[in-house]
């Protein structure tokens, strides 16, 4: 079930990082949006505003802080957005369960469908659900669905701009290199088959 969501006025900014310019959106509540790099600043826009109401405004210190952040990932620096706080009033209350497990899973690890469905206690079948909803996050990077892969390491689906490229790049900017080695490196949760999320959430 979805709740309501209060009325809340959104705002939005566009910012360049080494691996492209981002967009990222708040209201009161917190981050609501953000779209990963993308190869100009007017594209980064029109995607983060694709079905969303926001105003373009100068970001207050609190989301310029997290813009700060953002940057030094992309720059390969190790960053834990765990801590930022989030406005997902809109999303279903099983897709907040699920990214709240994300969540937890670390800088530099992975975990799979599966596991994140045995994490908020679901049984094999729940992992569709959790690549439904990797597929909604609507503030990728901050819920970090680049760490989620399909069975046996691989990586799965993305529909970032740049597509598994972009996933992979991510990965190996936190350490984990799927083109050197079957499965990750690293795994927060053991591997469990399911299918391979379209990301509508990304809104590319």
């Amino acid at each position: 079930m979805t709740n309501p969501a209060p009325h809340r006025r959104n705002r939005h900014h566009v910012f360049e990082t080494a691996a492209g310019f981002c967009g990222i959106a708040w209201n009161e509540a917190g981050v609501v949006r953000f779209r990963l790099p993308t190869r100009d600043a007017g594209a980064a826009e029109r995607l983060l505003l694709r079905g969303f109401d926001s105003t373009a405004a100068a970001p207050p210190p609190q989301i310029e802080t997290i813009i700060t952040a953002a940057r030094r990932y992309f720059d390969g620096e190790h960053i834990d957005f765990s801590g930022v706080p989030v406005d997902l009033d809109t999303e279903d209350d099983l897709f907040r369960r699920i990214y709240e497990a994300l969540r937890q899973v670390p800088w530099g690890s992975t975990t799979t469908y599966g596991g994140l469905a045995k994490a908020i206690g679901g049984g094999p079948m729940m992992a569709r659900d959790v690549g439904q909803a990797m597929g909604s996050n609507p503030v990728p990077l901050i819920i970090p669905c680049h760490r989620v892969l399909a069975a046996g390491g691989k990586p799965g689906g993305f529909s970032a701009p740049g597509g598994v490229d972009t996933k992979l790049h991510m990965l190996k900017l936190e350490g984990v290199d799927l083109d050197a080695t079957q499965p990750a490196a690293k795994s927060a949760q053991k591997p469990s088959r399911a299918p391979d999320p379209a990301q509508r959430g990304f809104g590319f």
